[in-house]
């Protein structure tokens, strides 16, 4: 076994596990808790993928910004006192596991019978070094340049205008 197996085995399991209890707590701060080791784990695995720059993005965006933004709905909602969705709908539960099941069959029979292919074309070697930053990064301050500043002062912009916008109901 070589330490890229290892470490599949590992960020897969902590995200399978991670994946099954966000929606089994009943505590929805501990699911977002939970949530966040998932996005690490599916970082891991983008970084054995040779995506970086996905894997860099997934914890930025996600772990980061879009997990502060979850938080703070959750507890500016305070959902504790609500009442439970499915209590009373149980056929729903077995349709899920049914559908749980099936999947997991897909997925044992890909992983036991599949066999992927040992050699690597040059398209799959392209395609392999097209997820690094460096190439990410040449292409985007190279021949995206224009289309990268434009973007930027439209985002500047729009900032300006938002600012504009909050200060006129303040006054």
């Amino acid at each position: 076994m070589n330490i890229e197996l290892i470490l599949f085995i590992i960020l897969a399991t902590i995200a399978a596990v991670t994946s099954i209890l966000v929606i089994t707590r009943s505590n929805a701060v501990i699911s977002a808790v939970f949530l966040v080791l998932n996005f690490f784990a599916l970082a891991g695995l983008y970084l054995l993928l040779n995506a970086q720059f996905i894997s860099v993005v997934q914890i930025i965006v996600y772990a980061g910004a879009i997990m502060v933004l979850f938080l703070f709905v959750i507890m500016l909602l305070r959902t504790d006192g609500e009442p439970r969705i499915f209590s009373d709908k149980r056929y729903i539960k077995y349709f899920a596991l049914l559908i749980s099941i099936f999947v997991f069959i897909q997925v044992s029979y890909l992983l036991l019978i599949g066999s992927p292919s040992k050699s690597v074309t040059g398209n799959q070697s392209a395609s392999i070094n097209s997820g690094t930053i460096e190439t990410i990064g040449k292409e985007l301050y190279t021949n995206y340049i224009i289309p990268f500043e434009v973007a930027g002062f439209l985002l500047l912009a729009a900032t300006i205008g938002a600012i504009i916008l909050a200060k006129k109901k303040f006054e």
